[in-house]
């Protein structure tokens, strides 16, 4: 497969695009013309390296320059402690970290610090050549206080289901709230750099308002996030500060509440939302406007090789066994870096999502993660699914129902609510009182007396991952 640098520089004609900052933006003729690096790039050839930035901005041109050169790139995200990074560096290898300045707590490495722009005499042999797959990209997983996993994927792998996507030519101009370091920001980052749009990409530093008047003032076409990240959009009003064509959830359950929502802010916008992991890549995406996936996504067998008889496949087979989504498809990673090295995917080609489906009529709906239920008494309450009942109140932005220990039934679920903006409830304790009550009635007219709530609050927020997801605490 061709390098990232020289997909690029064949799309041909004048490169429109380039990576938006929060303090300045990198176009692609600029890239054609210097290197980040302040040696020349063939040096890194073979080299494990961490990629571990401050910025995005830095990451997206170090990708740019280095598929095709290094023998590997792990993506390091800007939470790592510098214990997680010594691991990470030893799992990986390591040769030298890409960076700006040395992690208070990890310096065992040799740096080295990308310029600030790309102004260095270009010198990059290796993009007269077209082979991807030399090098590894290396992405960690999520959600984890001890070390996270570590997936290596090819280019091949990381593109599998970009074919026929929505990015369009490089008049698009695309933006995400994910970290481009992060599975979901990483495909996006690709749809753009593969069209030559425009992406800008998102900052820590920056609040939603900021960045979202920023992709305003780019012209953003197509942007994603997760369900908490437009929650909090929509919660802020920054929303309205954009107008784009399409619209991308992610990363969590994506209920009716928030679809409605989104198709209420942009009434011209496709609004689609996708399900994919790092392990098992992109399994599909839904664009009706409704929650869940239709059951006829589900035991279609060969799908994934429908392009050997001229047909677009669609990005995966999926089935379910033991409740749990699987997928197998052309994304899936190769393996977990460190230790024993074995295929993640199943006999079959499967991977184990862990993530519960049901189905409901023609449609599976998501339930939440296996090893995220509540044992209610010896029941089983899936906390998105009251998640569901409850952000469907039109009064509510988002809500977190989550376990707390009980010496009788061993838990109970209990719920944290954010009000929408504005919300009269929200000032009057009568009225918070009232609606309460009318919240525990709604989940008590559609749900078992066990899932219904033994305790619910109203919150001003409610705390979400570096990933943009929210913060699940243990039972």
């Amino acid at each position: 497969m061709k390098s990232l640098w020289r997909s690029l520089v064949d799309s041909g004609g004048e490169i429109a695009g380039g990576f938006c900052g929060p303090e300045r933006t990198v176009n692609f003729a600029e890239l054609k013309a210097g290197s980040m690096f302040p040696m020349p790039v063939e040096e890194l050839r073979g080299r494990s390296l961490l990629i571990a930035t401050g910025e995005q901005l830095a990451t997206a041109l170090a990708l740019l320059e280095l598929d095709g050169v290094a023998r590997r790139m792990v993506l390091c995200t800007p939470d790592l402690t510098g214990r997680q990074l010594e691991a990470v560096a030893a799992a990986a290898q390591a040769d030298a970290v890409v960076g700006e300045a040395p992690h208070p707590e990890f310096s065992a490495l040799p740096r080295i610090a990308p310029r600030a722009k790309p102004t260095a005499p270009i010198d990059r042999p290796h993009s007269e050549g077209t082979d991807s797959e030399a090098t590894e990209w290396v992405l960690l997983t999520s959600g984890t206080t001890g070390t996270p996993k570590l997936v290596v994927h090819s280019l091949r792998s990381l593109c599998g289901a970009l074919s026929g996507g929505a990015a369009g030519a490089s008049r698009s101009v695309w933006s995400t709230f994910y970290d481009i370091r992060r599975y979901g920001g990483l495909q996006i980052y690709l749809r753009a750099v593969r069209s030559g749009s425009l992406l800008v990409l998102s900052s820590g530093r920056e609040s939603i308002r900021d960045f979202l008047a920023r992709a305003s003032r780019a012209g953003v076409t197509h942007i994603s996030g997760t369900p908490s990240h437009w929650r909090r959009a929509l919660m802020s009003g920054a929303a309205r500060l954009i107008s784009p064509a399409y619209v991308r959830l992610s990363g969590e359950v994506a209920d009716q509440s928030i679809l409605d929502g989104l198709k209420e802010a942009f009434p011209g916008a496709t609004i689609a939302h996708a399900f994919a992991s790092t392990e098992a890549g992109v399994g599909f995406d839904v664009t009706d406007g409704l929650a869940g996936f239709p059951e006829t996504f589900v035991d279609r067998p060969g799908r994934a090789a429908d392009r050997d008889r001229g047909v677009e496949p669609a990005p995966a087979d999926l089935k379910v066994a033991d409740g749990t989504l699987r997928i197998r498809s052309r994304g899936i990673g190769a393996r977990y870096l460190g230790g024993e090295a074995r295929s993640l995917a199943d006999d079959e080609g499967y991977i184990d999502t862990g993530d519960l489906v049901e189905l409901v009529g023609d449609r599976y709906y998501f339930r939440g993660r296996r090893g995220g239920v509540i044992n209610v008494g010896g029941y089983k309450v899936y906390p998105e699914e009251v998640e569901a009942v409850l952000n469907a109140d039109p009064r509510v932005r988002m809500s977190l129902v989550r376990g707390r220990r009980n010496p009788i039934m061993g838990a109970v679920a209990v719920a944290d609510v954010v009000l929408t903006e504005g919300a009269p409830e929200s000032q009057d304790p009568v009225s918070a009182a009232r609606l309460k009550d009318e919240l525990l009635n709604a989940c008590r007219r559609v749900l078992p007396a066990y899932k219904v709530p033994a305790v619910l609050r109203l919150v001003a927020k409610l705390d979400v991952t570096e990933a943009g997801k929210l913060v699940r605490p243990d039972a």
